[in-house]
């Protein structure tokens, strides 16, 4: 059986440029689709975002008088928790994603804004950890900004990609059920334009 990636090298350019997807996409499923399935590079990403937030939160423990142990287990159950809950996400993304059958979205627009969240989010939640006087709204809200760009980015680009791709490599018909295969203008290009878009476009 052919190769997934040489069915999508066999594509129009659209439809290359969509399944290619960016460079974070291409990290993950240049290994075993079965690794870089969305439950995982969800946990994947939570379990990141929770190494970022030891250095506040041993600060805020010995700041209180609490002891490395204590601060380690507090870690470790947060960790857990984020972990536990963006690969729920990521199933949750990959079951809504086989069921609506929609393409990737093209996240061009927002993927700067989607990048600089997680700081802005473990901005707010440093400081709600090392002074506890913004009250929990401010802390629900930093919690909020920081787990959102994974499993949104999940949810909008990488699991229906993920779903598309797991269907070639199984040899079953990628578009089957989907009322439009690519968002856009999805008319034949001519070599000029296909030029330019594998130039221009850029999909996360």
């Amino acid at each position: 059986m052919e190769g997934w990636q040489n069915v999508v090298e066999s594509m129009d350019s659209e439809h290359r440029h969509m399944l290619r997807g960016g460079s974070v996409s291409n990290f993950f499923l240049r290994d075993s689709l079965t690794l870089c399935h969305p439950i995982f590079v969800g946990g994947l990403y939570g379990l990141m975002i929770s190494v970022a937030l030891l250095p506040p939160m041993t600060y805020g423990g010995l700041s209180i008088g609490e002891g490395y142990s204590q601060i380690g287990r507090e870690w470790l159950f947060q960790m857990l928790v984020i972990v536990a809950i963006t690969s729920i996400l990521g199933a949750f993304s990959i079951l809504i994603s086989t069921i609506v059958k929609r393409p990737p979205a093209r996240l061009v627009y927002i993927r700067r804004i989607l990048f600089a969240l997680p700081f802005i989010g473990l901005t707010v939640l440093s400081a709600s950890i090392i002074d506890n006087q913004y009250g929990i709204i401010l802390d629900r809200l930093g919690w909020f900004i920081y787990i959102l760009p994974g499993p949104l980015w999940i949810h909008l680009s990488y699991a229906p990609r993920w779903r598309i791709i797991d269907r070639i490599d199984r040899g079953i018909e990628p578009f089957e059920g989907m009322k439009m295969t690519i968002y856009g203008d999805t008319k034949t290009a001519s070599p000029e334009s296909d030029f330019d878009l594998e130039e221009v476009i850029d999909i996360v």
